[in-house]
């Protein structure tokens, strides 16, 4: 029997023959589809869930068809970041999931050097309302991040249920980002795939780099796009696993950083572009080497909706800056 809503927090639901035998969390995730099977565990552990008048905390508890449990959802909490009405460039929003193309220079969570002014504050006031709550509060779901100087598309849940689902798609794999980035030279082979650990860099901790123990496995594939000279090449990459600045720290590692990198671009050299930036005339140098961020735009994303099932694909045109930058080699 499908769950039955008795008020707009309060659900019973009856434990299917199919269901038997199973953990009570996974049988309320299940026969529960607005919540996650971690939300049901921590509404477990508050005091939620009820069967024939007694309380039920534990998770692992064997289900017999037939069973009846009462579950009470909590209102969601008021966020705690302040809702802050900054313009986003939204590519595709429905009830579950909202796309946008994220600008440089805006960071995604609140933090102690950041407080307000971030993406989270942004997408507050922009969903208001329709944000159900991801694990009891009126959050949006950050799936997967981009760094600050770091532009392009990313997928934000509105609900729990569809948090769960893109995380788990997440950390499967098959939510697939393509970047397109400029960087200094021309990688040889012109495809390939990079793999490396990537932790903490134990000359800078400020940086992560590849390593030859620890760290977290890492790869990237990419293909030149174009080239310009000996001196750049448009290239794509398609991320494997998600680390931090995995693309950043790849491209250093294989000789061609990213022009504008402030913590990579510098390369082995020490010098922002190194020998592919003598290449170029002095007069137009300058605007590669004092690019102000890294020229890295998320121009690819594809997952399974949430609700509906169907796999959606979203693409973006580089932003005008990295196309600026183009358009000069292309006038060389």
């Amino acid at each position: 029997m499908p769950e039955r809503t008795v008020n707009s927090n309060h659900y019973t639901h009856e434990i299917p023959a199919e269901s038997g035998g199973d953990r009570l969390d996974k049988a309320l995730a299940a026969g529960l589809p607005g919540l996650s099977r971690s939300r049901v565990q921590a509404l477990l552990e508050q005091g939620c869930v009820r069967e024939g008048g007694r309380t039920i905390t534990d998770p692992s508890l064997r289900v017999k068809p037939g069973q009846t449990f009462d579950v009470f959802v909590p209102e969601a909490e008021p966020a705690q970041p302040e809702a802050q009405d900054i313009p986003l460039d939204v590519i595709y929003e429905d009830e579950d999931v909202l796309v946008i193309d994220k600008p440089a220079g805006l960071v995604v969570h609140p933090a102690a050097g950041n407080p307000d002014n971030t993406l989270v504050n942004a997408l507050l006031a922009h969903c208001g309302d329709s944000l159900s709550g991801i694990g009891g509060v009126k959050r949006p779901g950050i799936v997967h991040r981009l760094d600050k100087d770091t532009s392009g598309l990313m997928v934000v849940a509105k609900n729990d249920r569809a948090h769960h689902a893109l995380t788990e798609q997440f950390s499967g794999r098959s939510l697939s980002r393509t970047y397109q980035a400029l960087v200094w030279g021309v990688p040889s082979p012109k495809e390939g795939r990079i793999e490396g650990n990537i932790g903490r860099s134990n000359a800078d901790r400020k940086k992560m780099a590849v390593v030859a123990h620890g760290g977290k496995h890492a790869a990237t594939r990419y293909r030149v796009v174009k080239a310009y000279g000996t001196a750049m090449a448009l290239v794509e990459c398609v991320l494997e696993t998600g680390r931090t600045h995995q693309i950043r720290v790849h491209m250093a590692h294989i000789g061609h950083p990213v022009v504008g990198d402030p913590l990579y671009g510098k390369g082995r050299s020490g010098r922002a572009g190194g020998r592919h930036a003598s290449t170029l005339p002095e007069p137009v140098r300058g605007l590669f080497v004092g690019f102000p961020r890294q020229a890295l735009h998320a121009v690819g994303l594809s997952f399974v909706h949430p609700a509906g099932g169907e796999q959606v694909r979203f693409q973006t045109s580089l932003p005008p800056d990295i196309r600026d930058l183009i358009h000069t080699l292309e006038s060389l």
